[in-house]
């Protein structure tokens, strides 16, 4: 299919699957997600090149026409997504035993417990502007633990020196504001 494919049709037919399930059709994050007992199960979107059913818990599923991906390598830990290229792909019985699954798993409580990251150093710059701004400081010590460390990395990650003095720039309105860094996508 070409780029930018409209994929209204193939996930309408994905949405009359879901309906035949015990889940629940909720919006999150602006995308259907089904749940189950207000447990995220899983959810769809159309992409530019492909339509794809995500599992929220899918790393405990048994993948048995192994069409699971983890679709960002060592940053993604239990989510798993089956991508279409096309709606002629979609096959209703092997999506209904693979949603099948991912309720029983849900009833059984098996869930993808997150594992606590080391904290991230910040970086010298961002320390001394802390250090030599009190309000900035003070604004900083108010965000959430994960607000601050969407912070420090955005900062930790720029490779270039002149890009850290940029992006610290950038950031300081939005800290002293109170908000994080992803916010707007919220």
């Amino acid at each position: 299919m070409a780029k930018g494919t409209d994929w209204t049709e193939a996930l309408s037919r994905i949405k009359e699957i879901l309906s035949q399930t015990e889940l629940t059709e909720t919006k999150k994050w602006g995308m259907p997600v089904y749940t189950y007992e207000d447990k995220n199960i899983m959810g769809f979107a159309g992409m530019k090149n492909y339509f794809a059913l995500w599992f929220y818990d899918g790393v405990f599923l048994s993948d048995p026409y192994q069409v699971l991906i983890n679709a960002q390598e060592g940053k993604t830990k239990a989510m798993r997504q089956w991508r279409f290229e096309g709606q002629n792909e979609i096959e209703e019985k092997k999506i209904l035993e693979y949603v099948t699954e991912a309720i029983k798993n849900a009833k059984d409580g098996k869930t993808w417990k997150p594992e606590k990251s080391e904290p991230i150093p910040i970086p010298s710059i961002f320390q001394a502007k802390l250090k030599a701004n009190k309000e900035l400081k003070e604004a900083f010590d108010n965000l959430t633990p994960y607000k601050q460390k969407e912070y420090i990395e955005y900062i930790a990650t720029a490779k270039r020196k002149a890009t850290q003095v940029s992006r610290l720039e950038k950031i300081i309105p939005m800290i002293s504001e109170g908000k994080g860094l992803n916010d707007k996508y919220k």
